[in-house]
């Protein structure tokens, strides 16, 4: 898989921080009842740490493996990783990249986030398959989406405004239909000192757009929407599991 990140990676800390106030109250949710005797979490794209912080909450005995494939994303991680006693006796973090991913025999959930809509159908489902080889009774695949089920048109809007220091921050995205299943989005950060523009920083990723009933299709598994995930805007979490 692509490394998306690396290029805005400076950036990111702003946008998974937001990721986790949104998404971490349904992954908790989801994570329950989950038996972390079995094997560990795995997390697939675990970027700077965020999420692998409120799994290790979620769960306070799993072990968890953070797989994160950009080189920038995971220095972050480490350090964040690092720098908390018990993360360092619990977290392992791989370089790897999805859907060929070196796994335990046995895992007791997965967590897949911000990372599905980057793979084409056909390297979904061998991460599917993999996933679900691995996935001890009981166990859980966790996935967030994008929310876009449709390629659309969305015109550019402001998603965070925040501030650093004496910098402003600005981050807008925008989003155009770019084939079947299939959006390109195009992100602009500006940072700001003094209310004049000192940096403009463009980049852009293609998404493919999926929902619960096409990941249920495609990895055999039984979807259900992921509770807690409450206002407009916010991602589309599902949970799968063997039945």
């Amino acid at each position: 898989m692509r490394d998306y990140y690396s290029p805005v990676a400076e950036f990111y800390e702003m946008v998974a921080a937001r990721q986790a106030t949104s998404s971490g109250p349904a992954l908790a949710a989801a994570l329950t009842g989950v038996d972390p005797s079995a094997g560990p979490v795995v997390e697939i794209g675990a970027g700077t740490g965020r999420v692998t912080e409120i799994i290790a909450a979620a769960l306070p005995s799993a072990r968890i493996v953070a797989i994160e494939p950009s080189t920038a994303m995971r220095a972050v991680l480490t350090s964040r990783v690092a720098a908390d006693d018990g993360l360092r006796q619990r977290v392992t973090v791989v370089d790897a990249a999805a859907p060929d991913l070196p796994l335990p025999a046995t895992i007791c959930a997965a967590v897949v986030f911000g990372v599905a809509g980057h793979l084409d159908e056909a390297a979904r489902v061998r991460l599917w398959r993999l996933l679900r080889s691995r996935l001890a009774p009981g166990g859980v695949v966790v996935v967030e989406l994008m929310g876009v089920r449709r390629p659309r048109e969305i015109p550019s809007a402001l998603s965070i405004r925040d501030s650093i220091g004496r910098h402003d921050y600005e981050w807008w995205v925008a989003g155009s239909p770019a084939g079947n299943d299939l959006m390109r989005f195009t992100t602009t950060w500006r940072v700001y000192r003094s209310g004049q523009l000192v940096r403009e920083v463009t980049d852009s990723y293609d998404w493919h757009t999926i929902d619960g009933d096409r990941l249920a299709h495609e990895s055999g598994m039984v979807s259900r929407p992921a509770a807690a995930v409450t206002g407009a805007g916010a991602p589309e979490v599902v949970v799968l599991a063997t039945a």
